[in-house]
């Protein structure tokens, strides 16, 4: 018999190759149980600032190098390898940060709610690492939002709004306040935490080990 339906949250930034490796599973995860499973969306950044890669990697250039290393990982890890490292790697631009792509999302999420700030990671994280675009630039965010369906004027007014700013300081206060230090994660009904970008059967059986209750909880 089915139990009540399960609540998860999945934290993640537009710049996390892992998290566009997971996103596919988690849409298949919820697909399969048929409306029992609902997820909500939380923004986490990798790098708020500008110079935050720098700071972190010594370089500029350092930290490009080492993060398409890990987009290399990502993308065996990736069902579909949808993750061009080498394309990026021609690139001029610097490694972008993550405020302008969360700040999208929330800006969309503002119009259409979570489903919309989920098309909308969709179609950041697209354009980031299968087109190669550089998701800092508002132009690019522009049109990733007038390709999901919503009001695009609206979507700039709120992209540029304190209120957006302050939606996005909360979720990551959120995530703060939960112990999320990497993604992807995940938390289900509040107390169940899963991290890293698991394949599709280790999914499955998590959520049926949360339904028998055999899980350590947060807290």
């Amino acid at each position: 018999m089915e139990q009540n339906k399960i609540t998860i949250e999945f934290f993640h930034d537009v710049l996390c190759a892992w998290c566009y490796a997971l996103t596919p599973r988690i849409e298949k995860l919820t697909e399969n149980h048929n409306g029992k499973i609902e997820v909500i969306h939380r923004s986490f950044a990798l790098t708020k600032k500008p110079e935050g890669i720098e700071n972190i990697f010594g370089s500029k250039e350092d930290g490009k190098r080492q993060i398409l290393e890990h987009w290399r990982a990502a993308n065996i890890n990736d069902d579909e390898h949808r993750i061009n490292a080498e394309l990026m790697a021609q690139r001029s631009f610097n490694y972008p940060y993550s405020t302008p792509g969360l700040l999208a999302c929330k800006a969309a999420e503002a119009q259409g709610g979570n489903s919309m700030h989920h098309k909308m990671f969709n179609r950041i994280q697209k354009a980031h690492m299968t087109d190669c675009y550089d998701i800092s630039d508002f132009e690019v965010l522009k049109m990733c939002a007038s390709e999901i369906g919503i009001n695009v004027e609206q979507w700039e007014k709120d992209y540029h709004s304190e209120k957006i700013s302050q939606a996005l300081d909360e979720d990551l206060y959120f995530a703060s306040q939960n112990g999320i230090n990497s993604v992807p994660t995940l938390i289900a009904n509040g107390k169940y935490k899963l991290t890293g970008a698991q394949p599709y059967a280790a999914l499955e059986e998590w959520i049926s080990r949360i339904k028998l209750n055999k899980l350590k909880t947060l807290r």
